[in-house]
Order: C-alpha cells, then sequence, then structure tokens
C-alpha cells in the first residue's frame, strides 16, 4: 500500500469472548474507511490485532483510524478483557488506562509519586 503506514490494534479477551471481539472487530472494520484488514495475533490466549494502512498525511483517515481503534477497545474491555495483550500501556494505550481501571488510576499515581518523586522513572508514560 504505497504511501500508507500499518496502524494495528493490540487487545486481549478472555477466550469465551474471542469469537464475539473476532467478529466485532470484523464488522467495525467493514464499516470504516479501511475495508481491507488483517485481523491476526496469538488466539490462544486471546490476543489480536487488527492492522491496515493509512495515510499519514491525511487528518480524516486518522482520525478514523483513533476511531476504530477506541471501538475495538471499548468492546475488548466490555468483554472482560484489556487494552493491550502484549505491548504493555504506554503512550499509545495512556488514553485507555482509566477506561480500563478507573480510579485505581489514581492509585497507581500515588504509588508511583511515593516511590519515584522526582519523576525520574518513565516520566510522562501513563500519567
Amino acid at each position: 500500500m504505497p504511501g500508507r503506514r500499518k496502524a494495528s490494534t493490540d487487545v486481549c479477551v478472555p477466550i469465551s469472548e474471542l469469537t464475539a471481539c473476532l467478529s466485532e472487530s470484523r464488522r467495525l472494520v467493514e464499516q470504516s474507511p479501511f475495508k481491507l484488514a488483517a485481523i491476526f495475533g496469538h488466539v490462544g490466549d486471546g490476543n489480536f490485532h487488527v492492522a491496515f494502512g493509512v495515510n499519514p498525511n491525511d487528518e480524516q483517515e486518522i482520525k478514523a483510524y483513533k476511531d476504530l481503534n477506541r471501538k475495538i477497545v471499548a468492546f475488548a474491555l466490555e468483554r472482560g478483557g484489556t487494552c493491550t495483550g502484549e505491548h504493555g500501556v504506554g503512550l499509545g494505550k495512556k488514553e485507555y488506562a482509566r477506561m480500563e481501571h478507573g480510579e485505581a488510576i489514581d492509585v497507581m499515581k500515588t504509588i508511583k509519586n511515593a516511590l519515584d518523586p522526582l519523576n525520574l522513572l518513565n516520566p510522562e508514560k501513563i500519567f
């Protein structure tokens, strides 16, 4: 896909919810501007990805990618899953941390501040 960069999602759900999440992800892709997408993963543990090409110079496509990713993450969370299956929570998943963990984020931030008052360890990574 010349002129496009790979964009992908990364979620993990209980195995009992995997079929529903894969089906919903496919449905969401078909409703998006990204009709061509690959869905693959380490499905034995419920982790999967949706990958497609995004034009990095097209703000509408970037917005559509973020919207699609948010919908896939939200569906996974509704099914008892997590916003990330293997790549960890960091800058790319920062906006979903509170969606997944709610007020526990405030507790985590308090602990981080107690152990790292100068904010030297992974500054701005999650908090």
